[in-house]
């Protein structure tokens, strides 16, 4: 079993139960998947840190693992630990391991941050939780409503004396058609690990103006959690460890990879990015929800903000020009970002929402 101490892997024996050291033998294939985009089944990779990683983990997970079976985590902080995701598309391989978590312990208990893509793998972050401490845990605090980060939350939701926190936006998601198709999609690859799958309402519900927080304090910490609006997906927040000056910033940057635009508003993005490093430039260390932290001063901030303005003006001069959504679709690449993973299957895509969103703007 992996763990870090310090900042990097703590390794136990044997790698985990559930990790498997090499390729699985799937009992069915899922032809909507592109396997360069997925993890590689072959091999398994754990950087040495989830801070300033030059490569990002490639973790196999057995599909008969126990939801018992814990997961590799690091620590990286004071009782800080983060849970450092695939980076890649969701798939039989990774299971739904494809984003980051993390947790932070306190004497009076521990506050965790994202559920991670199946109600099994919330079992197993509860069961890595409890190799590290005998602690309650109080509080699971959902970033936002993305599948990868949401749908382990019913695990959480079962244990006794937990407050489940989320934006209000999290709400029309939960009413609308996309959770079902994307349950099932799920459901079609990971159909063990989906099992026991129900939607989470949250007990508290932030909102109100933007930026404005919500604020929690537990066994002598306090973490504020701020509304950043819907500017990746139905309503997101973002969440500051006062004391140790870290800030889990979800999917509002994205680290080793090129972000994912199906939701949300760039425009709102683009503004909360300034915000976000104008409000924490003295921060420690940012955990984004896909990717390495990072510490000072947040390069994938500006790469993920510059991603998106370049969308923006390109749309622009492509409507000045008369183009039409495909045309703009199929003109607008970034040969620089070619290389950047999961390029090919989210540039299109993004290309395709930005024009959409500017368009309707227009009206």
């Amino acid at each position: 079993m992996y763990f870090k101490m310090g900042v990097g892997l703590i390794v136990l024996s044997n790698l985990l139960a559930g990790v498997a050291i090499a390729q699985t033998s799937p009992t069915k294939t899922d032809t909507r998947q592109d396997p360069r985009f997925g993890t590689d089944p072959a091999r398994n990779n754990l950087p040495d840190s989830a801070i300033n990683a030059s490569r990002p983990p490639n973790i196999v997970l057995k599909a008969n693992a126990r939801g018992s079976d814990p997961l590799p985590y690091f620590r990286i902080g004071p009782d800080t630990y983060m849970f450092f995701g695939n980076v890649a598309e969701v798939d039989r391989y990774n299971r739904g391991f494809n984003g980051n978590a993390g947790f932070i312990v306190t004497r009076e208990g521990v506050v965790v941050i994202d559920a991670l893509g199946s109600p099994k793998l919330g079992r197993r972050m509860i069961s890595t939780i409890r190799m590290v401490t005998n602690q309650p845990i109080r509080y699971l605090i959902l970033t936002h409503n993305h599948p990868d980060h949401a749908y382990g939350a019913i695990a959480f939701r079962q244990l006794d004396g937990i407050t489940v926190i989320g934006h209000k936006g999290m709400l029309r998601y939960l009413e609308s058609e996309r959770l079902e198709r994307s349950v099932d999609y799920r459901r079609s690859f990971i159909p063990d690990d989906m099992a026991g799958f129900k939607p989470v309402h949250p007990d508290v519900l932030v909102d109100g103006r933007l930026y404005s927080k919500h604020t929690i304090r537990l066994g002598g910490r306090t973490f504020d959690i701020y509304n950043v609006s819907d500017h990746h997906s139905f309503g997101d927040l973002i969440v500051l460890q006062q004391e140790d000056g870290i800030v889990w910033i979800s999917d509002l940057a994205f680290n080793q990879r090129v972000t994912y635009m199906g939701d949300g508003n760039s425009k709102r993005a683009v503004e909360v990015q300034d915000w976000l490093l104008k409000k924490f430039a003295g921060a420690r260390l940012m955990v984004p929800g896909h990717g390495s932290a990072q510490r000072p001063p947040f390069p994938m901030v500006r790469k993920t903000q510059d991603y998106m303005k370049r969308l923006r003006s390109f749309t622009t001069k492509a409507m000045q020009d008369g183009l039409s959504l495909q045309e703009t679709v199929d003109q607008m690449d970034f040969p620089e970002w070619r290389k950047v993973r999961l390029y090919e299957l989210n540039h299109r895509p993004n290309a395709n929402f930005v024009y959409l969103e500017m368009e309707q703007d227009l009206f």
